[in-house]
């Protein structure tokens, strides 16, 4: 198990414990967890990459963590109020295409690379939560609802980018 790999794991065995923390209303040490964890989605990539330990465990382990985390917290929003339930089905319906979508490439042999859309979203929507989880109120209450509005808008346009630039495994796939 390389360094990635483990910051990978850290990132899942953090959700539990986010979701906890988060719940039981400390919001301040949810939000120190939720950001730690999203430093962590950033780190095992690069490092990866820069030290050439870049492996299956990861390439799988690695979006599964960023999508349990992500949805973990859109989902413990619901019933807080912060989110509406509506919002976190379309996040969470994307998610499920463009993995489908990936289950259905690798069967052919075909790799779809993470975009810079989907990388665009997966960051508006971190920066969306460590927001709500703050609730530090005032100003930062209309930049919550900017980054909810963004957050919804660069998944529905990263969904169209990848099923645009992949409509291919559409066919090819038997579906």
């Amino acid at each position: 198990m390389n360094l990635p790999n483990k910051l990978t794991m850290g990132r899942i065995f953090a959700i539990p414990v986010f979701i906890v923390v988060f719940l039981m209303g400390y919001r301040y040490v949810a939000t120190v967890i939720f950001i730690l964890a999203a430093i962590t989605d950033m780190l095992d990539g690069k490092i990866a990459r820069a030290r050439n330990l870049v492996t299956n465990f990861g390439k799988f382990m690695d979006p599964l963590a960023d999508k349990l985390l992500v949805c973990s917290a859109m989902i413990c929003m619901i019933p807080l109020g912060k989110l509406q339930a509506w919002f976190v089905i379309i996040i969470i319906a994307r998610e499920f295409i463009i993995s489908g979508f990936r289950l259905v490439s690798a069967d052919n042999g075909i790799v779809i690379a993470a975009s810079y859309w989907g990388k665009f979203k997966t960051v508006s929507q971190m920066f969306m939560i460590i927001v709500l989880i703050a609730d530090l109120g005032g100003v930062f209450d209309i930049v919550g609802t900017v980054l909810i509005w963004l957050s919804l808008i660069l998944t529905v346009v990263s969904l169209i980018d990848y099923i645009a630039k992949n409509v291919q495994v559409l066919t090819q796939g038997g579906m």
